[in-house]
C-alpha cells in the first residue's frame, strides 16, 4: 500500500513569532523580570539568560545533581523544571551562598576536606548538602532513617542517602561527607 501526501491539503499556520512570558524571579536576593520561551528551563534562564553559570548541566535528565540549586529553600533539580513554573520564587545558587565576600560554611568545609577534584559536580553537591542540613534539621526523615517518628541521627548512611541525586564521577564522596559532617557538628576541620 502507498499513501500519497498532498501538499496542498497538508498546509498548516506555523506562527512565525514565538511565544514570550514574563517572569519574576528574586535569584540570591535580587529580583529579576526576564521575558523567557515558556519551555525554557529554570537552569537555562539561569545560565544563559541571567550569566548565572555556577549551576552545571551535566546529563540535562535530573539524574546528576549537577543543576541543583535551592527554590524557596528546598533543593531542586534546575534542569528538570521550566523557569515559567517558579515565577514568583526564591532561587538561591551556588553563587548566593557566600555572603560579604566570605564563603558560606559549607564552601569552606568543601575546601577544608578537599572535597572535590575536577569541581564540576562542586555546585550542586554544595547547594544539596546545605539543603540537606536544614532537611535533617527540620526533623525530615529519608529512606536510611530507621525510626521515621524520631529525629533521625546524621550518619553516614543518612547523609549518603540524602546525597543519593548527587553524582561525582570523580569518587570524591568520603570527602564530601566529611565536608558535611563538619559543617553539621559546627567544626572548623
Amino acid at each position: 500500500m502507498v499513501l500519497a501526501c498532498n501538499p496542498a491539503s497538508a498546509q498548516a499556520t506555523v506562527d512565525a513569532s514565538p511565544q514570550v512570558e514574563r517572569v519574576r524571579l528574586t535569584i540570591n536576593g535580587r529580583r529579576h523580570v526576564i521575558e523567557l520561551d515558556p519551555r525554557t528551563t529554570l537552569l537555562d534562564a539561569l545560565r544563559e539568560h541571567l550569566g548565572l553559570t555556577g549551576s552545571k548541566k551535566g546529563c540535562d535528565q535530573g539524574q546528576c545533581g549537577a543543576c541543583t540549586i535551592l527554590v524557596n529553600g528546598q533543593r531542586i533539580n534546575g534542569c528538570l523544571a521550566l523557569a515559567v513554573m517558579h515565577d514568583g520564587d526564591e532561587i538561591t545558587t551556588i553563587e548566593g551562598l557566600a555572603s560579604e565576600g566570605a564563603l558560606h560554611p559549607m564552601q569552606a568545609a568543601f575546601v577544608r576536606h578537599d572535597s572535590l577534584q575536577c569541581g564540576y559536580c562542586t555546585p550542586g553537591q554544595i547547594c544539596s548538602a546545605v539543603a540537606l542540613l536544614r532537611e535533617h534539621r527540620a526533623g525530615w526523615p529519608s529512606h536510611a532513617t530507621a525510626d521515621v517518628a524520631a529525629t533521625p541521627a546524621l550518619t553516614d548512611a543518612e547523609i549518603a542517602e540524602r546525597m543519593s541525586g548527587n553524582i561525582c564521577r570523580c569518587a570524591a564522596y568520603a570527602n564530601i561527607v566529611a565536608a558535611i559532617r563538619d559543617v553539621a557538628t559546627g567544626g572548623n576541620g
